[in-house]
């Protein structure tokens, strides 16, 4: 299962619609919470995500709509008895805040600060990247590695059958078969989630070539100077950037309470985006990832 659940999509200020920020990435066995705003803990309720889902928890920065949520969702943790690990990246910076709003939850789970202070990264297939905000700020890149898809008629042509063909993964060859002979190419997933920045070489670094990205569209095109003002994206820039990635879907969110309807983002996000399919996001959304693809060998 490869989702994103989208617990809360405003920005500074939430509306009668839109919670503050939360979204959770179901990427096969873990759950990756990104940026927990205040409200998150009642969001998964009506999202029906469990406490126990979660085994990472990602900070962009340590503005107050992206974890003040924090605090609540640990407490959930460890009323429901969470037992494994749970991992909170976020910027070294933002250390004496994620601090007190860990000092504030319910003991009892297993928490494992991990801040960082470069690019790079910071867990098995999970980087960072510098964004361009008034605070410290980084974006986070998911990434599966590239594999082979096994082709059933090639396998039964060359006699492999049962345990044989994960042997052959492993080995790369078996009784003269190669792995190349009986599959193809598979290109690895990838997601990247980028909230507030202005347009940057780091938002550029993981947007490139993503299945899903997800970002921030604060404000519309014609509010550009505001969006200059405060570090943010205009629509039109989050279209810039899933265009000039080659991204796959661009998943639209942290919208200004100024915009009733977003709508208007979104358009002006198509109207740039080259193609790439645009998502404007709303509380409680499900989005899926798209099947793996196959590259022709």
């Amino acid at each position: 299962m490869r989702e994103l659940v989208v617990l809360g999509t405003a920005s500074q200020v939430p509306t009668r619609t839109r919670n503050h920020n939360g979204y959770l990435l179901r990427w096969d066995g873990e759950g990756l919470l990104f940026d927990p705003g205040e409200g998150t803990q009642r969001q998964m309720i009506h999202a029906g995500v469990s406490a126990n889902q979660i085994t990472r928890i990602c900070l962009t920065h340590v503005h107050g709509d992206h974890c003040y949520g924090l605090p609540g969702v640990l407490s959930r943790m460890a009323l429901d008895g969470v037992k494994h690990p749970v991992h909170l990246h976020y910027p070294a910076s933002g250390e004496d805040v994620v601090r007190a709003l860990v000092s504030v939850a319910s003991p009892g789970i297993d928490l494992r600060l991990q801040p960082h202070s470069d690019a790079g990264e910071i867990a098995p297939g999970l980087e960072v990247r510098p964004l361009r905000h008034r605070i410290e700020t980084y974006g986070y890149r998911l990434t599966e590695p590239d594999g082979r898809t096994m082709m059933p008629e090639r396998l039964a042509a060359a006699g492999i059958t049962g345990p044989d063909a994960g042997r052959l993964q492993r080995e790369g060859v078996l009784r003269g078969v190669r792995l190349e002979d009986v599959s193809i190419p598979r290109a690895g997933q990838g997601f990247a989630f980028i909230m507030d920045t202005a347009p940057c070489e780091g938002a550029e670094d993981l947007a490139d070539g993503v299945d899903l990205l997800v970002t921030e569209s604060t404000f519309s095109d014609d509010d550009a100077a505001l969006a200059a003002q405060y570090a943010h994206l205009t629509a039109g820039q989050a279209g810039d950037l899933a265009a000039n990635s080659g991204a796959g879907t661009l998943v639209l969110t942290h919208f200004s309470s100024r915009y009733g309807d977003v709508e208007i983002l979104a358009q002006q996000a198509r109207a740039r985006s080259g193609g790439t399919a645009v998502v404007p996001a709303n509380d409680l959304d499900r989005i899926s990832l798209p099947k793996r693809q196959r590259t022709p060998s």
